[in-house]
């Protein structure tokens, strides 16, 4: 039976489209469901900005009257513009293990790109950078964070025979915070503070967090603006992440310094939500929301989620004092695991920082890329 291709054009298609993954993952003891009306609302027009800046196709694959598969087809103008270059982006590639579903979503995808001129298509990349990115290659046997993904072990050996290539592979770590780690880390970072007049925001509770949360955003643009698949989040879009997370942030695991009282970088750290998402089922309502409060009370470790400097102090140390903050909230509270997002291979600064601690690289994702001109 031959694969049928159709556009996502409905309410009823978005609801179809967002339930394919929670059937695809059903009984997956690594798989951690996003909230069902968070997925529902990224892809509508009226409630993502990202669609005043981004062209986007929503297909899914059919066969036998059953859906088999989905993709998003996005083109970026912003990133494009900004690369001087021709990309298509795919985002949410989900399928069964069937070359023929995977191969038809593709092509459906490439097709409407050469249409709009495109000249190469990578991904799973999203409407923005902090939308998923990467595709799961290394670390099935591991739980993943709300801010990492999980992809089935197949899928590389589809996109492999496709003909795509590897553009960028992300690499995750678990760290296991010693106590001794801790106090060498707190007295470098007390010394950076004298000699650079740095200041630590003292908060008390998630009120005192919201005054900067906006400023919190816009230092995230200039800090990964060199980076990879970035362009600057707009106005609109910092709006929403802004209301979006910071409500449901732990006060004591963000960390923010500041220059003649002047933010110029923070860390978020959250209790980890992957098992509580698990049993909450994509629902908040009328049960999800009760694991999600226990593991925000008592969590067994904490998830890196975002951490940006002001580019003209990245050389100064200010990601010592944040990460030794850190470290000594986690310990306070009887927390020693954090399991980082992902960081791209090629960065050494970083990774090094990571092999210093008690550590297991445990995860690896990848961004694809294939020439379509």
């Amino acid at each position: 039976m031959s694969v049928t291709i159709k556009e996502v054009k409905t309410n009823s298609d978005i609801k179809k489209f967002v339930k394919f993954q929670y059937d695809l993952y059903k009984g997956d003891k690594f798989w951690v469901p996003p909230m069902i009306s968070d997925e529902e609302k990224i892809l509508k027009p009226e409630s993502n900005p990202a669609f005043d800046f981004c062209d986007v196709k929503l297909l899914m694959a059919y066969k036998n009257d059953k859906c088999v598969g989905r993709i998003i087809a996005i083109i970026n103008h912003p990133y494009n513009e900004k690369n001087g270059a021709k990309y298509g982006r795919f985002s949410r590639l989900e399928f069964v293990d069937d070359k023929e579903v995977s191969k038809a979503l593709l092509e459906e995808a490439i097709a409407w790109f050469k249409g709009k001129g495109m000249e190469y298509i990578h991904g799973p990349l999203g409407f923005t950078n902090l939308d998923n990115q990467g595709m799961l290659i290394e670390g099935f046997d591991y739980l993943p964070c709300v801010a990492s993904v999980y992809h089935k072990a197949y899928y590389k050996e589809h996109l492999d025979e496709l003909g795509f290539g590897k553009e960028n592979d992300w690499v995750e770590f678990r760290l296991t915070i010693g106590e001794n780690a801790t106090k060498k880390a707190s007295r470098g970072a007390s010394l950076i503070m004298k000699r650079y007049g740095f200041k630590l925001i003292e908060s008390k509770s998630k009120k005192d967090i919201r005054p900067y949360a906006t400023t919190m955003f816009k230092i995230l643009n200039q800090a990964f603006l060199e980076l990879p698949y970035v362009v600057p989040l707009s106005d609109e879009l910092i709006a929403q992440y802004v209301k979006k997370y910071i409500g449901i942030l732990d006060h004591k695991y963000v960390k923010l310094v500041t220059k003649d009282d002047k933010l110029i970088g923070f860390f978020v750290g959250m209790p980890s939500l992957s098992e509580a998402m698990q049993k909450a089922k994509g629902k908040l309502l009328p049960f999800g929301i009760f694991p999600i409060m226990r593991a925000m009370k008592n969590p067994a470790n904490i998830d890196m989620l975002l951490t940006g400097v002001l580019p003209e102090y990245q050389s100064s140390g200010v990601a010592v004092v944040l990460i030794a903050e850190l470290q000594k909230s986690m310990l306070e509270n009887g927390i020693d695991i954090l399991e980082t997002t992902g960081v791209f291979e090629s960065n050494a600064n970083v990774i090094s920082n990571w092999k210093n601690y008690e550590h297991i690289q445990h995860k690896r994702r990848r961004c694809w890329v294939k020439e379509i001109r």
